[in-house]
């Protein structure tokens, strides 16, 4: 009977040996899609607020062009206040 006893236990700690490296493994694996997933996550943080500076700047750079209407003071439809607004923008 020792022979089927010790046998028994080489297959307890072989079944315990390989779920030790097999839940070992696995947990790496979790580990470095969450890491991965959280460094892109990073990136395109990054990304977007690169592209919200140069925005930002772009439109500081260039401010929006004036009219280039002509004006014609004496159009009964010409509103002088905005007229002068759009110059105090300038």
């Amino acid at each position: 009977m020792s022979a089927s006893a010790t046998t028994v236990n080489v297959l307890r700690y072989s079944a315990l040996a390989f779920g030790v490296l097999y839940g070992f493994t696995h947990q790496r694996s979790i580990t470095a899609g969450e890491k991965a997933a959280a460094a892109k996550h990073e990136y395109e943080h990054k990304a977007s607020l690169i592209a919200k500076a140069k925005a930002e700047y772009a439109k500081s750079k260039n401010p929006a062009p004036a009219s280039s209407q002509s004006v014609d003071f004496t159009d009964p439809k010409f509103d002088f206040e905005a007229f002068i607004n759009n110059l105090a923008k300038a």
